[in-house]
């Protein structure tokens, strides 16, 4: 079974598949993240996969990239006969100025193998099992090369430039290309009910060279919008292809990953399913996309906001499927042994019914920052806002489960309650600006009565806390600086600082908290909380320190770029789900602050000032 640092990601802003070192798509869903799976050996060998390798037992050097300026993978395969070089993609139509967020897809997985150099066999082994593992599908030979295979409500559509082998369990091939010799592959999902999508196609390989094409004059289209002009541009640009990748774009959700159960600590059961749309998970990313002059992005995500939370602001959920549906019941998953043993597997997330009161500073910080875009705030999105503000007056003295999700009795955390100090002052800043109406003495009254709290209860020892009557260190109290609250070298901040490196860092690695949390076992380093103390050091004008954890940071990712949740500081092991929106974001602000800083342009450290707004207005002055 592959690692998981070993997967790089292939997607088509619908779904996405993970593609290991070893040519073998081991997760995929269709039609979209949410939906069952396909493929799924990254959870289970026997839950299905789709690999294309050398067929030879001799050792093999793996090289990988992408493609320059998308997301099409690549794939050398050195052997002692030759080079073998697989490019791999979910295809995509051809990308349209006029609709700049929308993705046309097929639905389907290409795959083009190609000998370079001397002589190389190649074996392709095809076993989708439908629903996370539990339907061993039906299969069917069409023509020589097309096949196909139905399940349930599934069905899946195979040709190929060779021949192909069917049975009961797979469908096969040997190939023996020589140097110049190619051959195709390619599989598309449709429902089972429906007619296969090849019948009006003859020439199977012009087909494909054409939707190759495509897709990758699609992704460089995508990119050359990217209006980036800070260091690290090659490591920017890919956490771009990733955040765009993890969009969905009939809706404009951003999934917090694309995948499920992978573990935050090997052999243990912290194992969550990540394929939905967190509100602040996605307003942060929208935002990183926003500093890169993706707008259409973060308008088509605000449509999503206005339908997912149309009604009353007190019935809006910390999550949701990306089509909006409240209901995500979490179920495990008994059959499928996790991946490496990491028991169990689950689908859905109980944490949707959790009370978490930083989403709403998440939605007013989405609007303020989408009014200083130049994005137009309607009638409606406005009486929104006032709602959410309101309800953050109501609300703000409650205990909740945190950012962190906790499974365990609610705190008064420090890192909420900074949140809805941040919803009453943009609150107030929307209506300084005309675009709010509504009690602004009121969301001022409670603003500074939020903020009396921080400077007592939640820093009761000069420096802050992770929850009211819990003094334990906490990284997501290095955001105190960062939503604006107090300037980056203020005396409370630095100390935190050093508190979160003394107690919750080991060199580059940052752990979220060290605190019960109602849930056994370990979990790994939280790749963002690394990214967080970054920009703290950052804006602190600490820039020395700064740039040697960026260095080592930046060295943290795959051989092709790709961050997962968390990584094992012992061994430096990726751990988690992969790709991870949350550190892709990160990766996107860090790397702009830093800039600014070799460059002088940041505010100076002993100003309040939000990070975010602050990159925002140097990306507006640039334009």
């Amino acid at each position: 079974m592959n690692r998981i640092g070993d997967y790089a990601m292939i997607g088509d802003c619908h779904s996405l598949a993970l593609v290991g070192r070893d040519g073998s798509i081991d997760w995929l869903c269709f039609p979209r993240f949410d939906s069952p799976s396909v493929f799924a050996r990254s959870l289970d060998d026997d839950a299905g996969h789709f690999r294309i390798a050398p067929d030879t037992d001799d050792a093999v050097e793996v090289l990988r990239s992408y493609l320059p300026s998308t997301n099409v993978l690549q794939t050398v395969f050195m052997t002692e006969h030759g080079e073998l070089e697989v490019t791999d993609c979910m295809t995509v139509r051809p990308f349209h100025p006029s609709r700049p967020t929308a993705v046309d897809n097929h639905g389907s997985v290409l795959r083009r193998v190609r000998c370079r150099s001397g002589t190389v066999a190649v074996r392709v082994d095809l076993r989708p099992r439908f629903e996370y593992g539990t339907v061993l599908p039906r299969f069917t030979p069409l023509t020589p090369t097309t096949a196909c295979v139905v399940g349930g409500p599934d069905a899946l559509w195979v040709r190929s430039s060779g021949s192909l082998e069917v049975d009961r369990q797979h469908i096969a091939a040997r190939w023996v290309l020589a140097a110049g010799d190619q051959a195709w592959v390619e599989v598309e999902w449709t429902a089972a009910a429906a007619s296969s999508p090849h019948r009006a196609m003859r020439d199977h390989v012009a087909d494909m060279e054409k939707r190759l094409a495509e897709t990758i004059a699609f992704w460089e289209a995508w990119l050359a919008r990217c209006s980036y002009e800070g260091d690290h541009t090659r490591r920017v640009h890919r956490s771009a292809l990733v955040l765009k990748a993890l969009t969905y774009a009939p809706t404009g959700a951003v999934v917090a990953a694309g995948t499920t159960s992978l573990p935050e600590w090997l052999g243990g059961s912290r194992n969550w399913d990540y394929r939905f749309t967190w509100i602040r998970d996605a307003t942060l990313t929208l935002a990183s996309l926003a500093l890169l002059g993706y707008l259409g992005e973060a308008e088509a995500f605000k449509g999503w906001l206005e339908r997912t939370g149309a009604g009353r602001p007190e019935d809006l959920q910390i999550m949701y499927r990306v089509t909006g549906e409240r209901m995500l019941p979490e179920i495990p998953l008994d059959h499928l042994r996790g991946h490496r043993e990491s028991a169990p597997v689950r689908i859905g997330n109980g944490a949707a019914g959790q009370l978490q009161l930083d989403s709403l500073g998440q939605l007013l910080e989405a609007g303020y920052l989408f009014g200083r875009a130049g994005g137009e705030l309607t009638v409606d999105n406005a009486g929104f806002l006032k709602r959410v503000a309101d309800l953050t007056v109501r609300e703000w003295r409650r205990p909740d489960q945190g950012i962190w999700e906790i499974r365990d009795s609610p705190r008064h955390f420090v890192h909420s309650k900074l949140n809805c100090w941040m919803a009453l002052d943009r609150a107030v800043r929307l209506a300084d600006t005309g675009r709010l109406t509504g009690d602004v003495a009121l969301w001022r009254r409670e603003r500074d009565a939020v903020a009396a709290w921080l400077r007592s209860e939640a820093s009761p020892d000069g420096w802050f806390v992770q929850a009211a009557g819990h003094p334990l260190a906490d990284a997501a109290a290095l955001l105190v600086p960062a939503l604006g609250f107090l300037p980056p070298a203020h005396p409370d901040v630095l100390a935190t600082i050093d508190v979160v490196r003394r107690d919750l860092s080991d060199g580059v690695h940052v752990h979220r908290y060290r605190s019960p949390d109602g849930l056994p076992g370990d979990e790994g380093a939280f790749l963002l909380c690394s990214f967080w103390l970054l920009d703290a050091l950052t804006h602190a004008g600490r820039l020395e320190e700064a740039e040697d954890l960026i260095t080592r940071l930046l060295g943290l990712a795959n051989d092709v770029g790709l961050y997962a949740e968390m990584v094992d500081p012992t061994t430096g092991e990726q751990l988690g789900n992969t790709p991870q929106a949350f550190t892709h974001m990160a990766v996107v602000t860090s790397c702009s602050a830093i800039s600014a800083a070799r460059r002088g342009q940041l505010p100076p450290p002993d100003s309040a000032f939000s990070f975010i707004e602050a990159a925002l207005d140097r990306r507006l002055k640039s334009v």
